[in-house]
């Protein structure tokens, strides 16, 4: 039930939003929970230019989708993709590659790091 109740608020919250201008109140709130520190000018600036935005996306209500199918992209493209094949090795030359690799602990591979902070433990 709260779920439902938390849709609906929204639901409501953003019809409204995307009718009327925002106010500087609503900026800062949004301001304060981006961490952004915003003067007067730019809180009223920001209310006056999202304000317009908003209307312009609330004009999508107004639009009649009826008998629109949905779609998820429009291009036309498709992922090429290959199905993983699995080729078995004998343990004999599973067991060369790894005394001929050049780092390795036991049986694991010690490759250099793909991440930029390799500082950090996981």
């Amino acid at each position: 039930m709260l779920k439902l109740f938390q849709v609906f608020y929204l639901s409501y919250f953003w019809y409204n939003i995307f009718r009327m201008a925002l106010t500087t109140k609503v900026i800062e709130q949004v301001a304060a929970l981006a961490r952004l520190e915003l003067s007067e000018k730019e809180k009223k600036m920001y209310a006056e230019q999202l304000s317009v935005v908003l209307g312009y996306i609330g004009m999508l209500n107004d639009v009649n989708t009826d008998n629109v199918i949905e779609t998820s992209q429009v291009t036309g493209l498709e992922d090429v993709t290959r199905e993983d094949k699995v080729v078995e090795r004998s343990e004999e030359i599973k067991k060369k590659l790894i005394e001929i690799f050049p780092d390795r602990v036991g049986r694991l591979l010690k490759v250099k790091a793909v991440f930029e902070n390799t500082d950090a433990q996981i």
